[in-house]
């Protein structure tokens, strides 16, 4: 039977002799062999040395980017008996990046790809006792910059060569992440020991039709010997069994499932899994085993063409479902540092955000089992890209062989997984060469196109036929139609913020927003812990380390404009920061799916951070949710009322992607900011799962006379709608004027707000009074007379006048001239 051990235990780590570059901080270079944990990477193991700050502070990234120029050494010995095994085999699952690996002063090999795993036989180099294994990783940065000036410079984002290497491309840093450039062994790593021959690989083809679920699992085995083989399947009590004859090494089993139950994407029906497990023996002898569950569904893209262009639809088990989805970037910088509980508390996120949908992104990594198998627990539906972002790549060699290695592996190793429904060819790499002034300094070199339209979605056909294959984000469908092109297909929007106001969104009715989003700060306890800039203001220095891309507090500004005043102080700096965030995410997801039908989808960029940092996560770096997160809640909700101008004037849509049909009236009120009703209707609205109801508001209701003394509002509660006919900045509401009281409870504090005048988007920031305070509501908001409810949990005590006043109880108003404090 195979054995597999893990070889974690013992290593060290030290600088390799003369790779140290000129400027480095001598305190910082290991004297000696310093611990290392596997699997793990260097710079937290020199963190936990002692030998170095935390990287995630201040400016601490650019005082120790030496060490990603630097090349290390990992050692250490174990001891070896010998079973009488006829192979051992040392199996690297994850080697970042570029290593020679020794066993006992013989090199076994040199790896240069951080994406896949390698095996090498050790059975000869093994000595009973004591053994020594080494894994020398040289600079990723002198690999690259080699590659590169051999292969022809080629364009690509912020001045890297990422593209030059199979590596996580944001290691060199992105426009919201740190330049920390890795190295070590990053997945598990030990010896397996086998005889006769193993399981190389099992890749299970799930599909269903009809009330009849099908599991084609293809086998290829590694032999030892060269003798027959038997493979079994077993999967919900079915079980098939197949010879595998002297000399070949493959097999492919075909097992019939009647009337399975079915995987579904979350809030359409349940996750049901089925273990599958597969066996191979030898003349009565059970060799090596596999298992994994999997799950029964169908998944489709629609991209058929119609009257606008044509649709981009996911569709599972024949149901369209709308993608209310968001990207997923590295959770942190170090991604050893990211284990199950803390995957299973970023989906918590998402989900409680109403989130349905992760595109996993094409600048970070193929993320760990642990990540997908939650996916497939939780029904969240996954789109993996092929990790190219923003960049032409090479397609000559070492590359093109690497690429084709990590794709088939890759594809195989995610197969089992029914919440992985799509395979994505790169990252804006197509817009990239239309848009970004690429075709000129490439001069007829190669920039991955064959990747994308021929070699992975061969690959893709071939491994595993049961998922579609879409050749970038953005991409129209066709090689003649430019890529962004919102009327076909996916297309990303970042003319909004870049260059836009947010309310430029409404120029677009795209059919799938695969990429858009807005920037605000992180929370106020994440920036404090981050930098320790004393006092803050909008241009402290260490402010400055936390925004990574150009331009980017010039932009947080500028976008300001026509909604809210330039702030003047740091604590209106973040709060107009992250209310200009939560609006345009508002507006942006409520825009597109009042369009349901034409527009099938958004993926937000983006949840998550992987250090402290302004960016477009709504969960900032240190996990906790900015109030864009409470914004995407309401967005993302089952049943959404939103108001929307149409041609003929505004119009109520309402929204329900829940699973029962929506039947409602509501009411529908024109009326002063102070709360004199101007106008009323009555409107009635059966909206059936899956599906839009759009009803124009009738002239009365939906013109007013006094922009800046009116509003409407539809509906009741916490789902209502809303619609001001003019910006704060020009509102007749006067200073924020309220009553708020705030009493321990169980678990925290209960604070009640009383509007006295008109209060938008109510925010109360605990984490400023204690870092692990939340609140379980945001962005109310109150109409005079009305009163809001928020519940802070905290272990702490905390001064009740303090949760009820500026800075941690805010109101837009807050940042209006002549703003005022709660009246008694």
């Amino acid at each position: 039977m195979t054995e597999f051990r893990q070889l974690h235990d013992g290593w060290t780590l030290i600088p390799v002799p003369g790779s140290l570059p000129a400027a480095v901080d001598a305190e910082a270079v290991p004297s000696g062999p310093v611990p290392a944990t596997v699997p793990g990477c260097v710079h937290p193991d020199l963190l936990a040395a002692g030998l170095i700050d935390d990287l995630y502070l201040d400016d601490n990234e650019a005082r120790l980017a030496w060490i990603g120029r630097t090349d290390w050494c990992y050692e250490t010995t174990f001891a070896w008996v010998d079973a009488g095994h006829q192979r051992v085999d040392l199996v690297c699952a994850g080697l970042d990046t570029v290593a020679t690996v020794t066993l006992n002063d013989v090199e076994l090999g040199r790896t240069a790809n951080m994406h896949r795993s390698y095996r090498f036989d050790v059975q000869p180099l093994l000595r009973t006792g004591s053994n020594r294994l080494s894994v020398r990783f040289d600079s990723a940065y002198r690999y690259a910059e080699r590659q590169r000036d051999e292969l022809g410079d080629r364009p690509h984002a912020y001045g890297e060569p990422f593209n030059f290497i199979r590596k996580m491309a944001c290691n060199f840093g992105w426009d919201w992440g740190p330049t920390l450039v890795t190295a070590g062994i990053w997945r598990p790593i030990g010896l397996e020991a086998w005889s006769t021959a193993r399981l190389a690989e099992v890749c299970p083809r799930v599909t269903v039709a009809g009330a009849t679920g099908t599991v084609e699992v293809r086998v290829a085995v590694e032999r030892a010997t060269d003798q027959p083989l038997t493979v079994r399947a077993e999967i919900a009590g079915v079980t098939e069994e197949i010879t595998i004859r002297a000399g070949e090494r493959t097999a492919t089993l075909a097992l019939t499932v009647p009337s399975p139950s079915l995987w579904w994407p979350r809030g359409l029906g349940a996750q049901a899994r089925y273990a599958l497990a597969v066996t191979l023996c030898a003349g009565g002898t059970t060799l090596d085993r596999w298992r994994r569950d999997v799950g029964f569904r169908s998944v489709r893209l629609d991209t058929t063409p119609d009257d606008a262009g044509s649709a981009y639809t996911v569709v599972v088990n024949d149901t369209p479902v709308f993608v209310r989805g968001v990207n997923w970037i590295p959770d942190d910088c170090f991604p050893t540092r990211v284990d199950r509980a803390r995957i299973a508390g970023r989906f918590a996120q998402a989900i409680d955000a109403n989130v349905n949908y992760l595109r996993v992104w094409g600048g970070g990594c193929y993320e760990s089992e642990d990540f997908y198998d939650l996916a497939d627990e939780y029904g969240l539906m996954v789109g993996q890209d092929f990790l190219f972002a923003c960049a032409a790549y090479p397609e000559e060699e070492p590359f093109a062989s690497e690429i084709a290695a990590e794709a088939r592996e890759q594809v195989a190793r995610l197969a089992p997984h029914p919440s992985l429904l799509l395979w994505t060819g790169n990252n804006e790499n197509f817009w990239g060469h239309v848009d970004w002034h690429w075709r000129e300094p490439l001069a007829g070199r190669t920039w991955g196109e064959h990747y994308y339209r021929t070699l992975l979605p061969g690959i893709v056909a071939e491994v595993d036929p049961t998922r579609p294959y879409w050749p970038g984000s953005p991409y129209s469908g066709a090689a003649d139609r430019h890529p962004n092109d919102p009327h076909h297909g996916t297309v990303h929007i970042w003319d909004v913020w870049n260059t836009h106001d947010y309310t430029h969104y409404r120029s677009y009715e795209p059919r799938f927003v695969s990429e858009f989003g807005f920037q605000g700060p992180p929370q106020y306890a994440t920036l404090r812990r981050a930098i320790s800039d004393d006092p803050l203001t909008p241009r402290s220095a260490g402010l400055a380390t936390r925004q990574k891309q150009v331009d980017g507090n010039a932009k947080l500004l500028a976008r300001l404009d026509g909604h809210l005043p330039a702030p003047e102080t740091f604590d209106d700096w973040h709060h107009a920061g992250q209310l200009n965030q939560v609006r345009a995410i508002r507006f942006g997801i409520e825009h597109f799916r009042s369009l349901r039908g034409r527009c099938m989808g958004t993926i937000l960029w983006q949840l998550n951070d992987c250090w402290p940092v302004t960016s477009w996560a709504v969960v900032d770096g240190d996990g906790r949710p900015k109030p864009a997160w409470y914004a995407l809640r309401a967005a993302y909700a089952d049943r959404l009322l939103t108001i929307q101008p149409r041609p003929a004037g505004l119009a109520v849509v309402a929204v329900n992607d829940g699973a029962t049909p929506w039947s409602d009236r509501i009411e529908v009120v024109r009326r002063t900011i102070a709360g004199i009703p101007r106008a009323k209707a009555l409107l009635t609205v059966e909206v059936p799962p899956g599906a839009a109801r759009t009803v124009a508001l009738p002239p009365d209701v939906a013109v007013t006379a006094d922009p800046a003394a009116e509003l409407i509002v539809a509906g009741r509660g916490a789902g209502r709608a809303l619609w001001f006919f003019a910006e704060d900045p020009d509102l007749a509401s006067g200073p924020p004027a309220y009553q708020a009281h705030a009493e321990p409870v169980d678990g925290g504090y209960r604070v009640s707000v009383t509007a006295v005048s008109l209060l938008r988007d109510v925010l109360i920031q605990p984490d400023r009074l204690d870092p692990a305070a939340r609140v379980d509501e945001a962005l109310v908001t109150l109409l005079p007379g009305e009163t809001g409810t928020f519940q802070i949990r905290t272990g702490a005590s905390l001064d009740p006048a303090s949760l009820t006043t500026p800075p941690v109880l805010r109101c837009a108003s807050h940042l209006l001239p002549g703003d005022g404090t709660p009246s008694a």
